[in-house]
């Protein structure tokens, strides 16, 4: 099967404060990250149907970072991948 992805990912491990009204807020871990989305880990991610949003921040960085709005793509049984909404 052919890669149809139209960025490239970068593995990259942070944290990452994640909220959906299904479990609230929790703090998970990215796998890997891309202009276009971010793969993240966390059990509590794999209960999320695909097309459904989160918001996310990432943690510990010297700035406070945006929220960004995510859409779930795919699920497996670490995680989820998400592309990222385009910000109104």
């Amino acid at each position: 099967m052919a890669n149809q992805r139209q960025f490239p990912r970068t593995p990259m491990k942070c944290r990452i404060k994640i909220s959906h009204p299904s479990f609230g807020e929790l703090i998970a871990q990215t796998r890997d990250l891309s202009d276009g989305g971010v793969y993240i880990r966390h059990p509590e991610l794999v209960a999320l149907p695909v097309g459904s949003t989160i918001r996310g921040q990432v943690q510990d960085l010297p700035i406070e970072a945006p929220i960004l709005q995510m859409e779930v793509m795919r699920v497996d049984a670490e995680g989820a991948g998400f592309r990222f909404l385009d910000g109104d």
